[in-house]
């Protein structure tokens, strides 16, 4: 589509997918949706994004990052039949970390039936040059039907900038105050004279008080930490995330097709809709104590006692508003020495190829921190996601993303135990 072409779209659940190529010193690009009426949101529920990554009405949500050889694409989930009468517009945007659009090869925006997998509209790289943020798209209603245009509206103030030009508040870091000099004594100005408050107002009986002033709702964060093999750990401390809950999300996405190392092989394994990856974790507490939190054996684990970690479900969508979730609580740091979150294929394939997946941590305080994982080019059932170390007077959360092959006969819960040398006993067991 050639900027400023619109084009009809059906309204059902689309696939928004922002894509571009990767290299040494490409910056990162983020997807993100604005829902408005009269051009503005209704309030800052309306922005979807990394850290906000689903609207209430269920009509957008962000899946996230995937990388298949050096093409990344983040995407959106858009189901223009839930879309709020009220609202007129979906504004699809993206903003890059680290760098300008300039430096982002082949980039574009595709607009996808989720359902059948074909491409309804595409635009690609609108010029870019020292733009940080786009407006690359927008869905609009017309007479009843829904399209899409091609915007290409650039900013060089980033998302900050774009998502305040749509009335939404932005938590902005805050300036240390400028020194103050103190006045010379020829200059000091004299007491002010003293004030007598007036006296309080007074109500009449049954009169009821004024209404107080409601608080004004929390400000969007745009701060985020992305791991990479450049970059691959953090500091939980020096975010300031070391108290309160820590949610781990791993959400993933399936390519219907056979799995490459398969091919290679001779025997053609697929991926299954009733694909069932179980988040897992092992974890050695400060006493001593060892052992592992997964649905395997009902091992949930407890979030106020020990091992003070929570497995709350068992998810096989994938889907960023659900996927499978541990819950940390930092609160107890403390008793932790070291936690290994890991992956496993239950049932519904023989490796991790063709699947891509984005884990996420999201502290209760502090910015949240997400890494892709890369693409598996070995026979995998296991993945060992992220390793979360108590220095002392540190909590470090280290990117591992790294697929291990158990041996035949050997779990992947020993596979995994065994590469990072938790040196514990196992036994079979069973959801």
């Amino acid at each position: 589509m050639p900027k400023g072409s619109n084009t009809p779209v059906p309204a059902t659940a689309l696939r928004v997918e922002l894509g571009w190529r990767s290299g040494p010193g490409v910056p990162d690009a983020d997807a993100s949706a604005l829902l408005l009426v009269a051009g503005k949101v209704r309030s800052d529920a309306d922005f979807v994004f990394y850290n906000q990554p689903a609207h209430s009405s269920g009509a957008v949500r962000h899946e996230g990052k995937r990388d298949a050889g050096g093409r990344v694409t983040d995407s959106l989930l858009v189901d223009l039949a839930r879309v709020e009468p009220a609202i007129e517009t979906v504004i699809v945007a993206a903003s890059s970390d680290g760098g300008s659009f300039g430096r982002v090869p082949d980039l574009y925006i595709e607009v996808r039936d989720a359902a059948r997998n074909t491409v309804v509209a595409r635009f690609d790289n609108p010029g870019a040059t020292v733009e940080t943020a786009f407006v690359l798209g927008e869905f609009y209603r017309r007479q009843g039907a829904w399209k899409f245009r091609a915007v290409g509206q650039g900013y060089d103030s980033g998302l900050e900038g774009l998502a305040t030009d749509y009335g939404i508040t932005v938590d902005e870091p805050q300036q240390a105050p400028a020194a103050l000099t103190p006045p010379s004594p020829a200059t000091v100005p004299p007491p002010a004279p003293a004030t007598v408050p007036p006296p309080p107002t007074t109500r009449p009986a049954g009169t009821p008080p004024p209404p107080a002033t409601a608080p004004s709702a929390e400000p969007v964060r745009l701060t985020k930490v992305t791991l990479t093999k450049a970059a691959p750990s953090v500091s939980l401390t020096k975010q300031g995330g070391t108290s309160g809950a820590m949610r781990v999300n791993l959400n993933w996405q399936v390519r219907k097709q056979f799995s490459g190392w398969a091919r290679k092989l001779g025997r053609p394994v697929a991926m299954h809709d009733d694909l069932d990856l179980d988040l897992c974790c092992l974890y050695e507490l400060g006493d001593g104590r060892k052992g592992v939190v997964q649905a395997l054996g009902n091992a949930f684990g407890a979030l106020h006692q020990p091992p003070f970690i929570l497995l709350d479900g068992d998810d096989r969508t994938g889907a960023v508003s659900t996927g499978e979730n541990l819950t940390i609580s930092l609160d107890h740091q403390k008793h932790f020495r070291r936690i290994l979150v890991f992956v496993t294929i239950y049932e519904g394939a023989r490796s991790f190829a063709d699947l891509h997946a984005t884990v996420t941590l999201q502290p209760q305080h502090g910015a949240p921190i997400d890494f892709s994982l890369d693409e598996c080019t070995v026979p995998s059932t296991v993945c060992a996601l992220a390793l979360i170390t108590n220095t002392g007077d540190d909590l470090v959360v280290q990117r591992e993303a790294r697929y291990l092959v158990p041996e035949r006969g050997v779990s992947p819960q020993r596979t995994v135990d065994h590469a990072y040398g938790w040196g514990m006993n196992w036994t079979p067991g069973r959801k």
